[in-house]
């Protein structure tokens, strides 16, 4: 049996393959979630990040308030790494599956299939921010009646583990930019990939998040007004690449 020292070396040399084979559909997660964020995640998730922002400063006394507190507060680390860690899980999950019909002939066309399915959404959502499709946003919905019901009590005190433990159940929020993101993991074919590449879209929310955590609402959305100029560009960018990646996969 290999020591652990090799084990790892071996792992990091996996992780490294996977990461130039896949380098492309990883780096338009990573952009999907930075983009998406803006115009979409502050708006979905940003009253959740408030709400824990709040409920933390609330258990530090005034005389004890340093910067460092609100630097914290508004960081929700343990809440980011709770959603990282649902998305890379169903990023795996999708690409497990997706890898699990290698011996199809049509593989291929299934990769294929779920790219543009994902470029479909990150073009959808980027129609939307301009207004040239109906709706908003990248097609999140409401969040539903469950996440009062059963994650209620941990916003009354979002601290380390109970913080961990709301991120992993605000990660099933049905979202159409999700969505599309873990259609591109799928893609992979891989598990290792795949929850990768979600972990780089979960990485790439967080900016977006932080920064309505420290500044609020008001901040949030001059910040999304200035971003919204940009960013479905950039949206409409990453379907084509997604898109000129399937027909490469179709094609070849």
């Amino acid at each position: 049996m290999a020591d652990p020292q090799t084990l790892l070396w071996q792992a990091l040399a996996h992780c490294g393959q996977v990461l130039q084979t896949e380098g492309g559909v990883l780096g338009a997660l990573l952009l999907a979630g930075l983009l998406g964020s803006v115009s979409h995640c502050v708006g979905m998730c940003g009253p959740f990040v408030l709400a824990q922002v709040g409920a933390r400063l609330e258990r530090v006394p005034a005389a004890g308030m340093t910067e460092w507190h609100r630097l914290a507060g508004a960081a929700a680390a343990p809440y980011h790494l709770g959603r990282a860690t649902t998305y890379a899980a169903l990023g795996a999950l999708g690409g497990g599956l997706a890898g699990g019909l290698a011996t199809l002939p049509a593989l291929r066309q299934l990769a294929a299939s779920l790219l543009v399915l994902a470029a479909g959404m990150f073009l959808l959502g980027a129609l939307r921010q301009v207004g040239l499709w109906p709706g908003q946003g990248t097609g999140g919905a409401a969040a539903p009646g469950w996440v009062g019901r059963v994650l209620g009590p941990l916003f009354a005190a979002p601290v380390g583990w109970r913080g961990y433990a709301l991120g992993l159940g605000l990660g099933f929020l049905p979202c159409g930019l999700l969505y599309g993101a873990l259609a591109a993991a799928a893609s992979t074919g891989s598990a290792l990939a795949g929850a990768l590449g979600m972990a780089g879209f979960a990485l790439g929310t967080v900016p977006a998040l932080v920064a309505t955590g420290m500044l609020g609402h008001l901040a949030a959305r001059r910040f999304k007004a200035l971003a919204g100029v940009v960013a479905p560009g950039l949206m409409m960018v990453n379907a084509a690449f997604l898109g000129w990646t399937a027909w490469g996969l179709a094609s070849g």
